[in-house]
């Protein structure tokens, strides 16, 4: 079984910059797709990012430009790196693993972490 366990949230002003991970332990097998996904408060959850196991990322159009998916692939760490934080990033942030069908930024994935909150302040 897989498990992931996401970390770097908290609280920040607006414009500033927050690094999440996600670790990923348990029998993986190879290559594999991952995600980003997020829930703001009163809000259905949507993808942030995601990258294919072949490596081609994909973004929501919110945050285009602004955060950066990435991969170790040696230490099994799944990365977000987000700059220029808005108020309306604030949101518990997921990381998913292993996709069921490959859809992009709508994949649907097997394996999902805890969360880590994402608090962005004006």
């Amino acid at each position: 079984q897989v498990q992931l366990v996401e970390s770097g949230g908290g609280s920040v002003q607006a414009g500033g910059s927050l690094r999440l991970s996600c670790a990923v332990s348990g029998f993986t097998g190879g290559n594999y797709s991952m995600g980003w996904f997020r829930q703001p408060p009163g809000k259905e959850r949507e993808g942030v990012a995601t990258i294919h196991r072949t490596g081609s990322t994909y973004y929501a159009d919110s945050v285009k430009d602004r955060f950066t998916i990435s991969k170790d692939f040696a230490k099994k760490i799944l990365y977000l790196q987000m700059n220029s934080l808005k108020p309306e990033d604030t949101a518990m942030y997921y990381c998913a693993s292993h996709s069921r069908k490959w859809d992009g930024l709508h994949t649907d994935f097997r394996y999902w972490g805890q969360g880590t909150q994402v608090t962005v302040s004006s």
